[in-house]
């Protein structure tokens, strides 16, 4: 009986002082597992810096299904929209010279809805390059298509430091990629009895490019660069103003 209950003495004591080792083991992490969430209930991550978190996007150049199939569809819908409206210079000379500032406002509105599509780098680049590449085969010259090259990759940097989610950097957006426009004509200021002589002035007639050489002048030509990016603006605000749904929606607005 005596040795029993020392036994069951020395067992009790064995399990307290398990117990108090294990707390003695524990108590550091216990003491800090609940310190965490209390210094977590104490300083809360504030709205803002949630919303700045929320709002930068993942460096990411991986293109979707989706992301490809948006670059195919707003690019044939933007090369629909400039070409049909360019495609009146053929009345004259002065018609192309109203015709195109006009077209680079109206293909704002494309290219806005489009801009609500991009989540990520690279899909302004490839939109540039793929619509850069069909005019090259549709006739413009390659020093346009390397200059469509180079105003995609700037539009990109522009659209990226607004970390596509801002209305007004998308607006610039397309106005810096507006001056793609400026490429066919720039064989004009490099060379141009070459350029009037080409065939595609020569199937116009003589009369055509009789006056198209008097009216663009290196100074209207030159006028013309300039107004590209002031165009390119407009066409961007026009594109927001009426695509203000979408931007919403977008979290752009």
């Amino acid at each position: 009986m005596t040795d029993d209950t020392t036994r069951d003495a020395g067992a009790t004591a064995s399990a307290d002082d398990t117990g108090a080792a294990t707390a003695a083991d524990t108590g550091t992490d216990t003491t800090t597992a609940t310190a965490a969430p209390a210094a977590a209930t104490a300083a809360p991550a504030s709205p803002s810096a949630r919303g700045t978190d929320a709002a930068r996007p993942p460096f990411s150049v991986k293109f979707s299904a989706r992301d490809l199939l948006s670059v195919a569809i707003f690019g044939v819908i933007y090369f629909v929209v400039v070409y049909a409206i360019a495609m009146l210079g053929i009345i004259g000379p002065l018609a192309m010279l109203l015709t195109l500032p006009l077209a680079i406002v109206a293909a704002g509105i494309p290219y806005m809805l489009f801009l609500t599509r991009v989540k990520h780098a690279g899909m302004v680049t490839l939109f540039g390059l793929v619509v850069g590449a069909v005019y090259l085969v549709s006739g413009q010259p390659l020093i346009s298509f390397l200059l469509t090259i180079v105003v995609s990759l700037v539009a990109e940097v522009v659209l990226w430091l607004g970390r596509y989610r801002s209305r007004w950097a998308a607006i610039w957006t397309y106005a810096v990629y507006s001056l793609w426009f400026i490429g066919p004509l720039l064989p004009l200021v490099i060379n141009r009895q070459e350029y009037l002589a080409s065939q595609g002035m020569s199937v116009m007639g003589p009369e055509y490019v009789a006056a198209f050489d008097q009216l663009f002048s290196l100074t209207v030509v030159w006028i013309y660069n300039v107004s590209t990016l002031v165009f390119g603006f407009l066409g961007g605000l026009l594109g927001s103003a009426i695509l203000r749904k979408h931007f919403v929606r977008a979290g752009l607005a």
